[in-house]
């Protein structure tokens, strides 16, 4: 397909959403540049909406045909890329798991605000376990569970949830830096997936960015 991709992302330590397309994008081995927008400066808002309407990031701008179009939204993203490049296979092929890739990732999507409150990604630090209140726990739990069983029913010899690399690894990726960030407590299978995330080239290369960008500021 001859289409040029830009990706425009924030910030490498804190931005989770722009991590996932990215993510996606790297371990299919999908040619793109790569549009970072620091996040602390007077004029980020602005400099975003130049690119994307919600004001937000990340957006994927498309170079095809002498038009440019643009997808925003993490989840629409990774539904184009694999619309556009099913040999990437971005969703597993199967229907059953196929069904359950979509919801578990709809669920990260839309779900775990108190995970999200309390441990906000930030990729190039460590930090201390803070209170883990019911809710918080519960929603630890139910990521726990998600990978656990998905693993399990689907996973067999390939290590990622699907088998092989798809969007749920890439929505789940952030996660992963979460709870090494603030040493979250995870039963083995967990923590092995967790170590899986984190030894992958690509993940290797985005920290390494991170802790740069940290230095930096």
């Amino acid at each position: 397909m001859d289409a040029r991709y830009t990706l425009v992302t924030g910030s490498k330590n804190n931005s989770s959403w722009s991590l996932r397309p990215w993510l996606a994008m790297k371990i299919a081995g999908l040619p793109f540049s790569e549009q970072p927008i620091p996040w602390h400066g007077p004029g980020t808002k602005a400099e975003i909406l130049l690119h994307s309407p919600s004001g937000k990031v990340p957006a994927l701008k498309i170079e095809e045909n002498g038009l440019t179009a643009t997808v925003w939204d993490s989840l629409a993203i990774c539904e184009t890329l694999a619309e556009r490049h099913p040999e990437a296979a971005l969703w597993p092929k199967n229907a059953a798991a196929r069904a359950q890739a979509r919801s578990i990732v709809a669920e990260m999507h839309s779900g775990f605000p108190d995970l999200r409150s309390a441990l906000s990604m930030d990729i190039a630090r460590r930090h201390a376990t803070p209170p883990l209140n019911d809710a918080l726990q519960a929603q630890i739990a139910r990521i726990v569970t998600i990978w656990e069983g998905t693993l399990a029913r689907f996973g067999g010899d390939g290590g990622f949830l699907f088998g092989h690399f798809t969007i749920a690894d890439a929505f789940y990726a952030p996660v992963v830096t979460r709870f090494e960030t603030y040493g979250i407590h995870l039963p083995p299978t967990a923590q092995l997936y967790s170590q899986r995330i984190l030894a992958l080239p690509a993940m290797r290369e985005w920290e390494l960015a991170a802790r740069a960008e940290s230095e930096r500021e």
